[in-house]
């Protein structure tokens, strides 16, 4: 029988300023959840015109972008170039290292460009791999309805009641699923034993726990879990006027030291020097990067 795990704490993710120009609701990654290994920051951004992520370096880490309204361009020093939409979702690994821009796409009637992105850490043999993308389509996203239809799971990555996801996204294993619950519908969601997991609410009050170990958590807040049991229970109260959204994510934690400055996560001291010396001296995985400049981010940069 599934033993759902309890909440070990939940708290806000306030806004902050990031970028150029855009802001961010960031939970992990802040004084609240470091380094809740395998992830190394949470960010649900929202960028308005003329605001975006310009040139910029990566090294030792994935990045997972999942987009919820506008659009989004992406390019890089190795000629990779592309555009997400609504439901879709970038995987970048920046392994040695990585230079690019993520420029928001605004439409005529101005709205903010709204997601989320996920910073995973690379396990230590992997930090040194080439970069990679790996694009996936909402079109490609398998989903699952249950309790009635008034729960939907966009399977992203992982398993969800029989459904599986797309494989091989990420380098370090990573489940994450969308919920969307009606009024009155709830989920028990399996998570892998041992894994570290937490969910985002983006939308309405979600009850987590089961019978006589349930919290309440409103919007915008992150709710990480203990690591003992094997599920996670979500419920949207009946009586709520709203539906309710979450983003269930659980990974493999990576029995390593995380020593983060910036972009470069690597593992010791000495890792970031030496990051910090390629970068500004084009070597060791940032060669392409002397002379570039994105075609996407010198609207910004003022070319």
């Amino acid at each position: 029988m599934a033993v759902p795990r309890a909440i070990r704490t939940a708290f806000l993710a306030v806004s902050q300023p990031e970028g150029a120009g855009a802001t961010v609701r960031r939970s992990i990654g802040t004084a609240k959840l470091r380094n809740y290994s395998p992830f190394l920051m949470l960010d649900h951004f929202s960028v308005e015109p003329g605001a975006g992520f310009p040139d910029h370096p990566h090294r030792g880490m994935e990045t997972i972008t999942y987009l919820l309204e506008g659009a989004v361009d992406h390019e890089d020093f190795a000629g990779n170039k592309g555009t997400i939409w609504p439901g879709d979702l970038q995987f970048m690994t920046a392994g040695k290292g990585i230079m690019h821009a993520e420029m928001p796409r605004h439409g005529p009637d101005g709205k903010p460009v709204i997601g989320m992105q996920l910073w995973v850490d690379l396990p230590k043999a992997l930090k040194q791999c080439e970069p990679r993308y790996r694009d996936l389509k909402a079109s490609e996203i398998p989903s699952v309805k249950l309790d009635d239809d008034k729960v939907e799971v966009k399977v992203i990555s992982g398993q969800s009641h029989g459904v599986d996801s797309v494989q091989e996204l990420a380098y370090t294993p990573v489940w994450l699923l969308d919920i969307r619950m009606k009024p009155g519908g709830r989920i028990e969601q399996e998570v892998p034993k041992g894994w570290n997991a937490f969910a985002y609410t983006l939308k309405g009050k979600t009850i987590f726990g089961g019978q006589g170990n349930q919290r309440v958590v409103d919007q915008y807040h992150n709710a990480v879990f203990e690591r003992e049991g094997d599920s996670v229970i979500a419920e949207n109260p009946e009586d709520s006027e709203e539906d309710s959204q979450l983003i269930l994510v659980a990974g493999t934690p990576l029995d390593q030291e995380v020593v983060q400055h910036g972009p470069f996560v690597v593992n010791t001291r000495e890792e970031i020097y030496q990051a910090m010396f390629d970068y500004q001296s084009y070597v060791n995985g940032f060669e392409r990067a002397r002379n570039w400049s994105s075609e996407i981010g010198k609207v910004l940069m003022g070319h």
